[in-house]
């Protein structure tokens, strides 16, 4: 089961050189009550030295945890889209965004081989394990990843929020694959998604209340280790030459490309 958006163990060298960048434009990182995973991933250095820009694009984990009194906050960011990637069981089980928000709400369901059905054996190489995974998101998961960088390429959807159940797999996959699009390096790509160590503690602490079988036995899924995305993306492009040439192959065109690189980098 992937738990999609938990960041945590950043390097402290790494952290550090995004202080100043945050702290001079936007937090990255928004505290809803219950929502543990929910930040921006605005502020990075892409194509030709252009940022990505604040404020336009999001990554969560399940937003049906947003509460009455997170509401406020979370209308100001003006979402225009959520982009929700669980499967439909789910969503049934769990809840989604209140619709009293008014969003455009997409379930694009990124299709994959149940975690549970795959062996972690003792002396598992963790990052190995991890980078499978997402390149199965990256070949069963074709037609959710199509649909869901078109919204994000879309000026008109913006601002968009991608989630799925912990913010972690399924979504880090998205966000990896816009980043890199964008021209924001693998280094920064992988730090983003090691981000969300941090938040599983909370939303680890939660899910043993609510729903403790996702956790029991399933320790193995609840880290991001920046190697893990470092080694998806140097396998996408072993596989499909580039990123560029992945998002091709399976239906993005360049219009769709350069509109996404038009409205989400500065400049």
């Amino acid at each position: 089961m992937p738990l999609s958006g938990f960041e945590g163990s950043v390097v402290p060298r790494i952290e550090t050189r995004f202080v100043r960048v945050v702290a001079e434009s936007y937090s990255r990182n928004l505290g809803f009550s219950a929502t543990y995973n929910f930040r921006d991933v605005g502020g990075y250095t892409g194509l030709d030295g252009r940022t990505v820009r604040w404020r336009r694009l999001f990554r969560a984990d399940s937003l049906h945890r947003i509460s009455e009194d997170d509401a406020p906050a979370f209308t100001a960011l003006g979402i225009r889209t959520v982009i929700d990637l669980r499967r439909p069981a789910e969503v049934e089980k769990f809840g989604r965004v209140h619709e009293r928000y008014g969003t455009d709400y997409r379930n694009l369901v990124l299709k994959h081989i149940d975690w549970e059905e795959i062996e972690h054996p003792e002396g598992t190489v963790h990052e190995r394990w991890l980078a499978d995974r997402y390149l199965n998101f990256a070949e069963d998961g074709r037609e959710g990843i199509l649909d869901s960088l078109r919204l994000i390429a879309d000026p008109v959807a913006a601002p968009v929020v991608v989630h799925c159940m912990a913010g972690k797999d399924r979504t880090g996959t998205i966000c990896a694959l816009t980043l890199s699009l964008l021209g924001v390096s693998d280094a920064d790509i992988a730090t983003d998604y090691a981000l969300t160590t941090s938040a599983m503690a909370p939303l680890t602490a939660y899910l043993l209340r609510t729903n403790p079988e996702a956790v029991n036995g399933n320790e193995h899924m609840f880290d991001s280790p920046p190697a893990a995305m470092r080694l998806f993306l140097d396998d996408l492009r072993a596989l499909h030459g580039s990123v560029e040439g992945y998002v091709r192959e399976i239906g993005l065109t360049d219009t769709e490309i350069a509109t996404l690189r038009h409205h989400l980098l500065d400049g």
